[in-house]
């Protein structure tokens, strides 16, 4: 019988076959590069070992440097690290790809990555803006690439070994359906916005039925209100158990089966995001029955631009 604070440590097999993917992750949206850098080296000391990055959080670098001067001083080996990264929407068409993964692993000083994921289904105006926009402010999409299209470039990167797998972020299931049914390769991952106030159960049992795996942000509720973090029942839970109510929902998370990426600068909340403990049987029927609220904070997947990132110009 696993041993309740092993949770933490609970990995996930990937269709693809080969590592596994840490169920605990940790989110690398932090704005400033040198408190990117602290942040990371301090969860790889704690003992994450998932880091989900993107080349739209523009802190690809620092990442990186954290990374690499943990393997230099042995701490960590490549191979025990699962990393992340993810196609931003002005890189959609296939002709970009290749060089948008190739960009990455530079900044991020590694020959591979263990997954690639497309940031979201929308595709934006090629070129180095990141949030082009028109004269009126609205966002100008790029209308003559299909996410198929760009699916299909993916694949060519597994194929040529330079990412391990391939996934989709900020999807919905209908999208997720036309993905499955059209790939040469199927998505090992599927990151979406998931908590208890917006558990997906239709998504997830969707991905477990085709070996997908479902990878929550903002598995805490983002800190917005509602605030999950004050919820009652996730209160409640948190008394009886003896954990912080962030502990109960991100246990939560990973014993119905998904991973989750969590994000802190403070040291001490990032020791937090990391002991986790497995919840009573009790408890979980508790939270799916229990909570009604049913909110999401990001609506990025009506748009394709992430409500968690602030707008600015590229320079």
């Amino acid at each position: 019988m696993e041993a309740p604070y092993m949770l933490r440590h609970r990995t996930i097999p990937l269709a693809t076959g080969g590592k596994e993917m840490p169920a605990v992750g940790f989110g690398t949206l932090i704005p400033d590069p040198v408190t990117t850098k602290r942040a990371v080296a301090k969860a790889l000391s704690v003992g994450f070992r998932h880091f989900d990055c993107a080349e739209r959080y523009r802190n690809e670098e620092a990442v990186g440097e954290a990374i690499a001067e943990a393997i230099a001083d042995g701490s960590v080996q490549r191979e025990d690290l699962f990393v992340t990264t993810k196609l931003w929407n002005t890189n959609h068409r296939p002709e970009r790809v290749k060089a948008a993964l190739e960009a990455s692993l530079r900044r991020l000083k590694l020959d591979y990555l263990d997954a690639y994921l497309v940031h979201t289904p929308y595709a934006f105006l090629p070129g180095d803006e990141l949030d082009p926009r028109d004269e009126n402010g609205q966002v100008i999409y790029d209308a003559g690439i299909s996410l198929i299209e760009t699916w299909h470039a993916l694949e060519a990167l597994v194929e040529s070994g330079r990412c391990r797998s391939i996934g989709l972020s900020d999807i919905t299931l209908d999208k997720l359906k036309e993905i499955v049914a059209n790939a040469r390769v199927t998505p090992a991952i599927v990151q979406v916005e998931s908590h208890p106030y917006l558990p997906e159960w239709e998504l997830l049992d969707y991905c477990q039925a085709n070996g997908i795996v479902l990878l929550a942000f903002a598995p805490l509720g983002h800190a917005m209100e509602p605030n999950l973090l004050t919820d009652p029942v996730i209160t409640g839970i948190a008394d009886r158990v003896n954990k912080t109510p962030a502990q109960v929902a991100l246990a939560w998370a990973v014993q119905r089966g998904t991973g989750f990426l969590t994000t802190s600068i403070k040291p001490l909340r990032i020791e937090e995001n990391f002991a986790i403990s497995a919840l009573p049987d009790q408890e979980m029927v508790r939270i799916r029955s229990d909570i009604s609220t049913n909110v999401r904070f990001n609506s990025v997947v009506e748009t394709g631009v992430p409500g968690f990132i602030p707008r600015v110009k590229s320079t």
